[in-house]
């Protein structure tokens, strides 16, 4: 049995509907928190139709899996070395589906006896690789999933994301083969952060709710139904315990917080809902607000005014450890290329720009696929990295002019975007697709010269902070 101890990713997600969102679009997006070193590349893999059936092997546990000969374009974030696994995490397909994967959770022991983790089955690592090429829908992306977990297993407890157009589903898998996913209500958000979340399922419901088949059964021959009445996967699968008071429950509760802030609620509490509805429309900055704070206006703010205990109390959801953030957001009423919108922000979410870019490109800017796990400067991972550790010395001086570059290149980006979607809309073919990559370039070419010029500006100031400085007295 694979130890849950060594899950890859401690994430924080989010999702929300199309009815949710000021402009109809829906949204996922998630933090991939990691290592505090070790790059991510972003990359496009194109279109390809094989004359033979493809097989997958993973790097990570070996895991095998014939693929189909038709592989649809899609973008990903793969690790900079396959040496231990691809763990490509999110993209946007051809055909305008949206995947994230995974959210880490953890199964308890009683589920864990009755159907053990398998160690050679699916994971994290190839969850994007093998299902986003493959697939139309949000719908089909949870069926196609669910049947590989049905038939090989999966080695971890993982959640993961889907969207299109009308719809966006958080799938959770638990034990060795169990799988529930449910529909995001489209007047509704939800955050996640490293435990099951999922609560009641209503089997009768099949527009909302999809299961592995025979869930109920295997749950009642096994006795793992801890409740007397209904079937909350949470409850039934998850853990509750002091991991998640402290790491787990405080991020829902602050993406709540943030969505819902006349709804007074707990940081500790158990009885956080999966499902809100926001007291506003939620906007693509919202969900980048949610993903890169840290507690910001409590006293659990790590670089806050709490005390010493306060501050460093709960796990923030933008942390060091975080590889890459990204939104995708699918637009409604616009062709494919140009509705799917991937946003990606290099490094740790609180100190990188998350910068737009089309499903429609044919391929990333070069510095995107640089970098490897000692700093390179002309790569797009390390150019953000290297901002954010030279803010970390004096955050209380520094962040503020971080928070000016940031404001800035976001208010540039949004009109940037106005600017190409009404080009966008006149073109078609080669052409759309040669000026979406131009357009993402330029986009991306924004974020990096501005953190370049704010690490300038930095490691200038920094020169008059040595220790070795001396103040003469002027009297001498």
């Amino acid at each position: 049995m694979v130890n849950q101890s060594n899950s890859y990713s401690a994430c924080t997600s989010f999702l929300a509907g199309r009815l949710a969102t000021t402009d109809g679009s829906t949204l996922i997006g998630r933090n991939e928190d990691s290592r505090a070193a070790w790059p991510k590349h972003f990359v496009v893999h194109p279109h390809h139709e094989y004359s033979e059936t493809q097989i997958f092997k993973s790097m990570d546990n070996g895991f095998t899996l014939n693929l189909p000969k038709v592989a649809g374009k899609y973008t990903a974030t793969p690790e900079w070395t396959d040496k231990f696994g691809l763990f490509e995490e999110d993209g946007i397909n051809e055909f305008g589906v949206a995947m994230s994967a995974t959210e880490s959770a953890y199964t308890n022991n009683q589920a864990l006896g009755a159907d053990p983790l398998v160690e050679n089955g699916i994971g994290e690592e190839a969850m994007v690789t093998v299902t986003l090429p493959y697939i139309k829908t949000a719908r089909e992306g949870v069926n196609y999933l669910g049947n590989i977990i049905e038939k090989y297993g999966t080695s971890e407890t993982n959640g993961i994301l889907f969207s299109d157009q009308k719809e966006v589903w958080y799938m959770e898998t638990a034990a060795g083969h169990q799988w529930v996913a449910q529909r995001i209500p489209d007047d509704a958000y939800a955050v996640v952060a490293n435990q099951l979340s999922i609560q009641e399922i209503d089997f009768d419901d099949n527009e909302n709710f999809m299961t592995v088949a025979g869930l109920a059964d295997f749950v009642t021959q096994n006795h793992l139904n801890p409740q007397t009445t209904g079937f909350n996967f949470r409850n039934i699968f998850g853990t509750n315990d002091l991991s998640d008071e402290f790491y787990n429950n405080p991020r829902v509760w602050y993406g709540q917080k943030l969505l819902n802030p006349h709804t007074e609620q707990q940081p500790q509490s158990h009885d956080l809902p999966f499902i809100r509805r926001a007291e506003k429309l939620i906007q693509v900055d919202d969900v980048k607000q949610v993903l890169s704070s840290h507690f910001q206006g409590t006293a659990f703010d790590p670089i806050g005014v709490g005390d010493a205990r306060e501050r460093t109390q709960y796990r923030p959801i933008s942390l060091a450890k975080t590889q890459e953030s990204h939104v995708l957001q699918i637009r409604p009423n616009l062709p494919t290329e140009i509705a799917g919108i991937h946003w990606l922000a290099m490094g740790v979410a609180a100190q990188s720009i998350y910068i737009p870019f089309y499903a429609g490109i044919k391929d990333t800017p070069a510095n995107y696929k640089r970098g490897s796990e000692t700093f390179q400067p002309d790569s797009a991972y390390w150019i953000y990295k290297q901002a954010g550790v030279l803010v970390d010395t004096n955050y209380l001086e520094f962040g503020s002019l971080l928070e000016d570059v940031q404001a800035k290149v976001n208010q540039q980006l949004i009109l940037n975007l106005h600017i190409s979607d009404k080009m966008a809309r006149t073109l078609e073919g080669k052409q759309l697709e040669n000026y979406l990559t131009s357009q993402s370039k330029q986009n991306a070419d924004l974020g990096l010269q501005s953190m370049q010029k704010l690490t300038a500006q930095l490691i200038t100031k920094m020169t008059d902070l040595s220790p070795l400085n001396f103040k003469q007295d002027m009297n001498l």
